[in-house]
This record gives C-alpha cells, structure tokens and sequence, in this order.
C-alpha cells in the first residue's frame, strides 16, 4: 500500500515579509457592486497573472512572502511587569462619521459601544456600503517606553483602516482572520487616540458570505483586541512541529523561530533557550549577528525521548518555553503550549499518530442570540465541552476560524477539528452574487490565498487541528488550484480538504485535495465512499430538521426522528474505512436575535440551541457516536450477568473508564479490558438475582463526563399496565338532534347532524367535547433560505368540510353502538363508536382517499376540555435510557404549559428552563410533541379525571391546544418529517396515498373521573 506522509517534509525557510492587507473591489449583499477605492493588496499585478485561468499552475512560489506576522504574544519582557494588555471593552462608536473623524476627539458626541461586539446587535445600522467609525483611548504603562509596540486585532468585519493619533498604521480586510500592526512610531508618550474605520460589506464578506449566511449585517470589531509590548530584539515567528519516530515513541521538537532587530545596533550575542515543562529537554541555539533592521529565521530543534502523546481522548499537553537571550540577559519568553502528535494520510485512511481514526462530529457557527457570531472564551470553552459529553471527537468549524479560544479549549479537553478559511460559496448558487459576477475572474483570487495564508498561520501550532478547509461548497478551478498550491508550502504537517462535491454531476470539478470530501451523500454515500483512493469526509450530513418550519412549530417530536436517518447512516460510515467520518449539520441553532425584535437566520438546526440548551438531537447524537456499544439487549435473573460490549474508541482501553452498575440495591464497578475496536464479555455478579427487573449501565470517561447509559431489561417487562374496565349497563334515548347515553355517573351525547361527541361526561364533569375528526396532515416542507420566523403559524388542519350522510344507534350488547357515514373534499367513509358506561370507547374507521396525498400522520381527533393540561404516555423508545426531560423519554408526564415560566418568553431572555418547557400557542414543546409506538397515552385533569388510549406499541399519540380545548390525534400511521435534506433517508417510512387507496384503524379510549 502506498504511504503518503505529509508531516516529514522539509519547510521553506525564509523572512515572512508582511502581511496581506485588504481587497480589491467591493460587492455588497443587495446584488450590487461597490466601486468605492480599493484597499491595496501585496502583489496585485504578479498575482493577477498567477491567478489566471490560462496560466500554468505555479509551483516554485515562495510562501514565506505572503504569511502574515503574528509575533507570539510574550509570557515575560525584561523590564516589563505585563507585557500584554486588552483593549477590550466600552468604546465610541458612529454610524456615519465625517471622513476625518480620527484626527480629532470624539468623545463628546459619540455612542458607547462593547468590543468586541457586532454594531447591529447593538442596535446600530449602518449604510451596507458605508463606513463606520471607532475610537478608544489607552494610555501606555511607563515600563513599556523604549519597546516595539504591536497592535493586533483578532477580527474586524470585514474592511478595516487602523489610526494612531491621526496617522494610518494599516488596513486589512476579513473580517475572520487576525491581523495585527506595528504602532510603535505612532505612539506617544500619553495618552493615546485609537481610530478605527469599518465597512461590513466587501469583497472579503461576499467571498465569504458572510452577511448574507447571518442574514443579518456582520459589521463591528468581533473579536478581541490586544496591545503587546517586546523588546528591540525579539521572537516575530514561532512554529512548532512534532516529528514522530516509525515506532510513534520518541519525537524530535522542530521549531521554525524568527528573531526580528528594531535596534539601530548589530545584535551579536543572541541564543534561544527551548524548555518544555515536565520533560528534561533543554535546548539552545547560538544565532549569528543580526544587523539592524534585519532578521534570523531557522530552525531550533532537540531529541524528546517518549513524550505522551496527543490525541482526543488523552489531550495531554506540554508547555513549551522560548526564551530569547543576550548575553546573560533573558530579553523575552514565549511560553506556548503543545501536544506531540503527528498526522498522516495513508492511501484512504487519515492516522494520528499512526492509527487509523473516525470523526464523529459536528458543523459549527458561532453564535449567539444576542451576540451574533460574537461569543465569549466562556462560551466557546463550554461549546467543546458540550460537543465532547455528546460522543462528538470532532468539530468542523464552519465557513470560518472560530475565536482563538474554542481551538485552546479544543486542545485542553480533546476534540479533533477541521478548521475552514472564511471562504464560502464561491461560484455557488447559494450566493447570489455569482449571477452576474465570474468566479474565475483572478481578482478575487488574492483574498483567498490571504484569507487561507491568515487561517493556517494564526492557528497552526494548535494540536487539535488536524487539517485545514480551503473553502466551502466552492467551485474548483485554476485559481483554488493554484492557492492549494501555497496552502501545501504553508503547512507541511497536515493536509487539507476542499469542500465540494468529490463525485457526482454536481459541483464536481476536479478538485485534488488530499481529503476528498461530499456534502449530503445520502443513504448509500458509504458504498461511493469505499471505492475512494482518497480518505473522504462527509463535510455535512444529516442535516437537522429546520426548513419544514410549520411541521417544527406544530410537533417537535419530528426532532426525534432525526435519529432514524443518523443512526444507520453512522453504522454505515463507521464499518467502511474509507469514510474518514464526518460533521452533522449544524451543531447549533442560527437565529438572531435582534434589538428591534427581529429574529433572523437561518433556523433551529442545531442540537444545541442558541443559548447552550440540549434538544431532543442532542442525545440522539451522544448515543448514536457513543464509543461503547452495549450489545445485549435483554437478560434472565441470575446471579452472573454477562454483558456483550463493543469498544469504539480510538485510542483509549475500556479498562480507562468505569462502567458503573446497579441492580435494584445493589452497585458495582464492572473490570473490563477491551481494546480500541475489539468486543469482549464482561461479567457482573449479583447477590439477589430477583430484587428487580433492569440492570443499569453509567460509563464514565476519566475525564469525568457521562460516555453513555443502558438499562438492559431483566426478565418479563410488562409493558401495556392499562386494564380494560368492566362493563356497565348502558342505554340510549333518541331526541330529535342527538342520541344521549347514559349509564351509572355517565352521560355521552353524539350529535345526529355529524355523528360527532358534543359531550361526555362522568360523575357530572366534561371528559371529551368534541371528535373524532379524520386527520390526513400532509408532509409540509420548505426551500432552503435564511427566512426563520418566529411568527410561522402551525399546521394542523384536519380533513375539511365533512359532509355526514348517516348515523344511526343500536345497542349491541352492553354497549351502544353509533354508525356514522360521510366524506370530507379529501376521503370518504365510515366509523364507528362502540360506548359503554364505564368510560371505555372503541373506535373503528375506514375512510377512501379522494385525492393522492402524501401524508405525515392519519388517525383520529378527539377534543377535551382545557382542564386536562396534562398528557401522560409509556411508549416503546428508541434508546434504552433517556433524560428526564427528553420529549422522547419512555415514560412520562407533560403539561400544557409548565409552572414558573413567563405567560410570554421574551426571545432576547436567556431561558432557566429546558429546551422541552419551551412553549407557543399551542402549549409546551413536552405537551405537543408526537410521542410514537405507544403502549398508552392520555390526558389528566385533577378535577375532571384522566382519558386514557391503551395501545399494542404501533400507535402514536399528539396534543395540543386549540383555542378553548385541548385537540389530540391517535394516529395509525406516522412518519418523519418533510425536511428537505432527509428525505432520501425517510422515503422508507413514507406511506404515499393514492385515490382510491384506504386507511383504516381502532382506537381503545378510557375515561375515567377521578375519584
């Protein structure tokens, strides 16, 4: 088998000359381009021809000319108490500045403003062409005289122009990458006017579309902005590679330095110093003199014998220590931690640090409600912590670099991650600007090689990063190859994707990325995928439900059957190894929402919400990545249990964790020794095999995090614990409008105009006020766009315009029996009601279809008073174990609308609640959700009493409210919802109907007063 390593060779050596700043010509969003001046970019006319779609592709270029400088941000400066300083916080801030507002003072008459923050979050707006203006004020330490002062910001959407004082220090355009800017002769010995111009709409925005995905304007200083102090001689570049041995034991400690003079004298006497904390290493390098002005760049390396080594379940890192000396002076220390780890491709197989991994992960924006695509380190920490506790190894972050903080929490806790440049849909219909714009045209190929060169300079000594994404969903052509070129010269040690389609009619334009990659492959994408002479990603799958709007505001239980696409498409990808893994899409909820009310973006797809809440995916996605695999399905009382486990981990024995057990009183931890990719038995004794009928399973990882959970039943279940009730005498009258049954504290009146409940009562109290109805809900889907709406009204409809022909009474029995004839515009047929005076009513029903109809549910709806706010089931699930507040959990109770939540949820509120006590006017997410495969279900009132449906386990149960009673449908058939992306994975479970064709059922219903 052929081995390609991508992480042995050698680096172009070379002084990185500067940074790229800014773009040419602007589009903005409104399907119109800005012909405003240009901000320059490094090269333009060279670069122009490289770019050119008749040109041959270059590949003597020189990186090193176009990598931006990031010079580490120092632990320790002589003479310098803290050398770094943040000017985060409150600054000033004008829509529509006059063009020479940085030469002077604005303080008098301009808005606060939070950095780092989006304008429009903020309630700014401003023109989509035009330029805003920022201004803040910092006075510099008195330590820091005499140093060279740099300035970096960490993102400005998307064109910016920096000034100290009056005087321009620089331009960049991006607004997900990081520039950052010598200040140092600008700086005067007070205090200091920091002046910031910003435009959001640019070419850099369109290219990565950025505004138009958020659906709202980007513009603002987004992240985090710094102020570093270091001496006249000090470290510009560090990078640090890990280079394994062919036993992955002992490494070799590469490091490319760059050692910059701002003096005006030689600098002779220079040595750098490497240590790495908990390891002996101590390496030096004499460099030669550096004149002034000029610089040393090259290579500081040492022999490490047996570090631990990286990966993401043992995410250990080292703390290197760069110490730049003079003489017998240390001038500067650059403290960074790191990991030992090594990535390779080999034929169609990704190996960290030579095993052969699987990615199971997710897609990521960044986002929040109130913030935007602006978060705080918190956040971002608590995102990753969040994905790891959900089985996800993985993240993808999408279309951009995230904020420095979630790639370092990325590295603390483990999590393997792609890390895409902010380039996306470049020649793609999702953008419309492409319709009258050309995607070879070589301007706009300078951006995305700054914008790549940006994205792998800045994170790339990052352990978690295991290879880079050029762009998404793009059109492949002359220019990306050409840009491939420089992000392969840039990074050495990892390889990299590009995100288009890998086969197929669509979007499938040759692109030759080591990491071949398709987005949405369907069902059978694994089979295509085995035959790949390359390792294949599938960049998005199984897209969460979130275009069929109406269906999601009418049943969230459609979030549960999102499972049933994820659960075998994983099976499928984890068996077949030339899947290298792959990202859900998305990882979390895209709404915005904004100070004037609005909610923007494009939905509800993630298994987090915005504001860090697990929905009902969340778990569904913890167990269907799950790496232990509990294989035994049931057991007989014993005194020996024995367990069938599957081990999935990647790096990591099951002797690592522990796997907790109870059996009714009685608890232990299970010994199990199971390697990465091996099954095995385990055994658990029990005292008292009788004392109760499951054991349960709680896997810990040793990071402290719940892995998983199982109850495996033990004996007989019992599942259906609803007796029928005994029969009582029951008798009819007739009167000229309806038939009235009655029997011992029991009254039920059907009317003779439409054969339908008016009334049913027991012990005087309202049980039933209306039904049954005929419901055929069609699948209701939508197109994909960016158009959330917090106002998408439900979709409930029940068959239209009933058209009764007969009804006619009889007792058969002790029960009545109603026969009812008619037809709704949409079916014609029959049911019949079989009542009894102790509660119990059997519905039997037939109906014809009249048109064709591809229905989601059909079944049978009942009405009841709105006192029964509480729905309560058991139910066959899909997963042994559930949360407690899950809408899917197999036993339970729901209300309506849950206490001590307000009677209106302000959306720009951070919720104390669950994600399932969420509400609209239909009741609780809980109390509306369809729950499937009942053994029964019901309402409860505490006054009126309980209206209960036993059931066989195929039927399912939803509620809701409907103005001034409570609506529920049990239905015989039920299917996934119409989501767009899904259906090739839920046509299996679709039952079309065409004219002509039947639907029939019985339906068991018990009400019971309370007593």
């Amino acid at each position: 088998m052929k081995r390609i390593i991508v992480t042995r060779n050698k680096w172009l050596l070379g002084m990185a000359l500067s940074c790229l700043c800014a773009v040419g010509e602007v589009a903005a969003q409104e399907k119109r381009v800005n012909t405003q001046n240009p901000l320059p970019v490094l090269g333009e006319e060279r670069m122009d021809l490289m770019f050119r779609e008749t040109a041959d592709l270059d590949t003597s270029v020189c990186v090193e000319d176009f990598l931006p400088v990031y010079a580490p941000r120092p632990a320790q400066v002589k003479d310098v108490y803290q050398p770094v300083l943040s000017l985060n916080g409150t600054w000033l801030f004008h829509e529509q500045p006059d063009a020479d507002f940085y030469q002077r003072d604005n303080r008098a008459d301009w808005k606060p403003i939070v950095v780092p923050g989006e304008w429009a979050m903020q309630g700014f707006k401003v023109d989509s062409a035009g330029w805003a203006g920022y201004q803040t004020y910092f006075t510099l330490p008195a330590d820091w005289k005499d140093k060279q002062i740099r300035l970096r910001f960490d993102g400005v959407s998307s064109e910016a122009i920096v000034y100290l004082n009056g005087k321009q220090v620089g331009t960049h355009a991006g607004g997900m990458t990081a520039f950052e800017l010598d200040i140092t002769k600008a700086l005067l010995l007070g205090e200091n006017r920091l002046s910031v111009s910003v435009r959001s709409e640019s070419q850099a925005d369109m290219l990565g579309s950025l505004t138009q995905y958020a659906a709202h304007q980007l513009g603002g200083i987004t992240r985090k902005v710094t102020l570093v102090a270091l001496p006249d001689v000090y470290i510009s570049d560090m990078r640090i590679v890990t280079d394994l041995d062919a036993q992955y034991k002992d490494a070799e400690l590469k490091v490319y330095a760059t050692v910059e003079n701002r003096s005006s004298q030689p600098r002779t006497d220079i040595s750098l110093q490497l240590n790495i904390d908990g390891l002996s290493t101590d390496i030096h390098q004499t460099l030669p003199t550096i004149a002034p002005g000029e610089s040393w760049s090259g290579w500081v390396t040492g022999k490490v014998s047996s570090p631990r080594k990286w990966d993401c379940e043992h995410p250990h890192l080292y703390t290197l220590k760069m110490a730049l000396n003079e003489s017998d002076q240390t001038k500067e220390i650059v403290s960074r931690r790191f990991g030992f780890r090594e990535v390779e491709v080999s034929g169609n197989r990704l190996l960290v640090n030579g095993t052969p991994v699987k990615l199971h992960g997710v897609c990521r924006h960044e986002m929040h409600p109130l913030g935007g695509r602006v978060i705080t380190p918190e956040l971002a920490r608590r995102d990753v912590a969040l994905y790891r506790e959900a089985n996800c190894n993985f993240i993808r972050t999408s279309h951009y670099p995230p904020c420095e903080e979630l790639i370092e929490a990325c590295d603390e806790l483990g999590m393997f991650v792609e890390l895409e440049a902010p380039v996306c849909w470049v020649g793609h219909h999702a953008n419309e600007n492409w319709k009258h714009l050309d995607y070879k045209d070589p301007k706009y190929y300078p951006y995305i090689l700054q914008a790549n060169m940006e994205t792998i300079h800045f994170y790339r000594n990052h352990p978690s990063i295991l290879f880079w994404s050029m762009a998404n969903e793009s059109y492949w052509n002359k220019g990306f190859a050409q840009v491939q070129v420089y992000v392969e010269k840039a990074d050495p040690t990892r390889p990299h994707a590009f995100h288009d389609q890998a086969y197929g009619g669509f979007n499938n334009q040759g692109s030759t990325a080591p990491i071949a990659n398709i987005h949405y492959p369907g069902p059978d994408g694994y089979k295509v995928a085995a035959k790949s002479d390359r390792p294949m990603t599938y960049g998005e799958y199984c897209h969460l439900n979130v275009y069929n709007r109406s269906e999601l505001v009418t049943d969230p239980g459609i979030r549960s059957d999102w499972a049933l696409a994820l659960a075998p498409t994983w099976e499928n990808m984890y068996h077949t190894p030339g899947v290298l893994g792959g990202s859900i899409w998305s990882g979390i909820d895209d709404i915005f929402q904004l100070p004037d009310g609005q909610a923007v973006g494009y939905g509800a797809w993630g298994p987090i919400d915005g504001w860090r809440r697990p929905k009902p995916e969340y778990w569904d996605m913890k167990k269907v990545y799950s790496p232990v695999k509990i294989h035994t399905k049931s057991l007989s009382p014993a005194n020996e249990f024995l367990i069938a486990v599957e081990n999935r981990y990647l790096f990591s024995n099951l002797n690592e964790l522990k796997i907790n057990w109870r059996y009714g009183d009685e608890t232990g931890v299970a010994d199990v020794d199971c390697q990465p990719g091996d099954s095995t038995l385990f055994s658990i004794v029990v005292d008292n095999p009788k004392a109760t009928n499951e054991l349960l399973l709680d896997i810990i990882d040793p990071r402290g995090f719940n892995v998983d959970t199982y109850r495996i039943p033990v004996g007989e279940q019992v599942q259906n614990r609803i007796q029928p009730l005994a029969k009582q005498k029951t008798t009819f009258q007739e009167t000229e409008d309806s038939y009235l049954i009655s029997g011992t504290d029991f009254t039920c009146k059907i009317s003779r105009k439409d054969g339908r409940i008016v009334s049913l009562q027991r012990k005087g109290k309202e049980m039933l006020v209306g039904g049954p109805y005929l419901m055929a809900l069609p699948l209701t889907g939508g197109g994909c766009y960016p158009n959330h709406n917090a106002d998408t009204p439900p979709f409930n409809e029940l068959c239209s315009k009933w058209n009764c022909k007969s009804v006619k009474a009889a007792s058969r029995g002790e029960d009545i029996e109603i026969k009812v004839k008619g037809s709704y515009l949409e079916f014609t047929g029959s049911y019949t009601l079989s009542i009894n005076a102790s509660g119990a009513i059997a519905v039997t029903y037939t109906f014809k279809a009249l048109q064709d109809v591809n229905p989601r549910q059909w079944g049978l709806v009942f009405e009841a008073p709105t006192l029964f706010d509480t729905a309560f089931w058991r139910r066959e699930g899909l997963w042994s174990v559930y949360p407690s507040d899950h809408i899917s959990r197999p036993v339970g109770e729901a209300k309506l609308f849950y206490n001590g939540l307000p009677k209106e949820i302000d959306p720009r509120m951070q919720p104390s609640w669950p994600w399932s006590y969420d509400f609209n006017q239909l009741g609780s997410n809980d109390f509306r959700a369809t729950r499937r495969n009942i053994w029964y279900a019901g309402l409860r009132s505490e006054e009126n009493g309980r209206i209960v449906v036993p059931s066989d386990g195929t039927q399912h149960w939803r509620s809701w409210l409907d103005g001034d009673r409570i609506q529920f449908l049990v239905a015989d058939f039920a299917t996934p919802g119409d989501e767009l992306f899904l259906s090739s994975y839920y046509e299996p479970y679709r039952k079309p109907l065409k004219k002509g064709d039947t639907i029939s059922g019985e339906i068991q219903l018990q009400c019971i007063p309370s007593k």
